[in-house]
């Protein structure tokens, strides 16, 4: 009788979707912070000029990631190279994981469209690391920037607060329940 062999499965994402997420990751946490460190330095300096500009331009790489990992996501899922098993669990446990996933992607999208209207409606540069510029693109109304701003703002306060119960529930799946989904997302080699 032959033995078969069982078909092996992924126990963590490829590196595509690894770099994906942790990109992600690190824009929105520099351009939180960046955010809040340019309120408290004086207007029209070097420092608060050239720190806008790179938030700005990290931005507009979020926006180019964010196009990207719904198609990735789509892609993967149906690939039997790059799928992954479907984690253990509770029903109600994953419709929460669904719902964070949907509400991050909806208010990172959300926030990204009104921080190029925002900026849009600013009238001022609008570059990418200084290699494309997107200045008047779209015109929106100056009058308008006021309330782009706090919306801007806003989203930003809500994105980060739910990034922090997404990671939190990360470090319960890994340190209380004991399962696999942080290892997953983590480079490196799988631990436990």
């Amino acid at each position: 009788m032959a033995e078969t062999t069982p078909r092996l499965t992924r126990q963590r994402y490829d590196s595509f979707t690894l770099v994906l997420h942790w990109v992600t990751a690190a824009c929105v946490i520099f351009l939180f912070a960046s955010a809040h460190i340019w309120d408290q330095l004086e207007r029209g300096t070097p420092l608060r000029k050239g720190l806008q500009a790179v938030h700005i331009s990290c931005g507009i790489l979020l926006a180019l990631v964010m196009v990207i990992r719904p198609l990735w996501r789509l892609f993967s899922q149906h690939s039997r190279q790059f799928s992954m098993p479907p984690v253990e669990g509770a029903r109600l446990a994953k419709l929460l994981a669904h719902g964070m996933h949907g509400a991050l992607y909806l208010l990172l999208f959300a926030q990204i469209v009104l921080g190029f209207l925002f900026r849009w409606s600013q009238q001022e540069p609008f570059q990418f690391f200084g290699l494309f510029d997107l200045s008047g693109s779209v015109q929106v109304a100056p009058t308008l920037r006021h309330t782009l701003a706090q919306w801007h703002g806003n989203v930003a306060w809500a994105l980060v607060s739910l990034a922090l119960v997404h990671a939190l529930a990360a470090l319960f799946h890994h340190y209380l329940l004991r399962d696999s989904v942080l290892s997953r997302m983590l480079p490196g080699r799988a631990f436990r």
